[in-house]
C-alpha cells in the first residue's frame, strides 16, 4: 500500500473463538492419550497438540481484505479497483451457491466456512481470464459499499 492511498475498508477473517477452545480441547485429548507414559509426556503432548492445533486454527484466521481509493487488497493479490465491476452482496443460500454448484472454477476465491456472507464482484479486465471474485467477508454491505464507490 502505497503511502498516498488511503484505507477505505480493512477486515480480517479470523476463525471463531470456539475454534480456539477446539485447538485447547485437541491438546487436551492428546496429553490424555499420552499419560499412561507419565506426567511429562503428557505435558509434552498437550504442548505440542496445542500448539499444533492452534497454528491451524491461527493459518484460518489470517486472510485479510483491504480496500484504498484505487486498489482491492485480498490476502497476497493487489486488484485495481478500475478492473473491477459492481459488487454483489451474498447472503446464506445465495452465498452457499456461489461457493459450490454455481462456482466457477477460474474464480479467485476466498473462502471461510465459518463466513456464511460474501460479497461476488465480476472482473471487468479483458485480458484478466479470471470471470469474479468470491469474497467471504462478516460486512458484506461495507465491502460492497467500498468497492461499488471505487470501481
Amino acid at each position: 500500500m502505497t503511502s498516498t492511498s488511503r484505507l477505505v475498508y480493512d477486515e480480517r477473517l479470523t476463525a471463531p473463538r470456539t475454534w480456539w477452545a477446539i485447538a485447547v480441547l485437541f491438546g487436551l485429548s492428546l496429553a490424555l492419550i499420552f499419560l499412561p507414559y507419565g506426567p511429562i509426556a503428557a505435558l509434552i503432548a498437550l504442548a505440542i497438540g496445542t500448539c499444533l492445533a492452534g497454528m491451524y486454527v491461527s493459518a484460518q484466521g489470517s486472510a485479510r481484505i483491504r480496500v484504498t481509493d484505487d486498489t482491492l487488497f485480498v490476502m497476497d493479490a493487489r486488484i485495481p479497483l478500475a478492473a473491477l465491476g459492481q459488487p454483489e452482496v451474498l447472503d446464506g443460500e445465495e452465498a452457499r451457491a456461489w461457493r459450490t454448484y454455481k462456482a466457477d472454477l477460474r474464480a479467485f476465491m476466498v473462502m471461510r466456512s465459518f463466513i456464511t456472507t460474501a460479497v461476488r464482484v465480476e472482473i471487468v479486465d479483458p485480458d484478466d481470464p479470471t470471470p469474479y471474485l468470491y469474497l467471504s467477508t462478516r460486512t458484506p454491505d461495507r465491502l460492497a459499499e467500498a468497492i461499488g464507490a471505487r470501481a
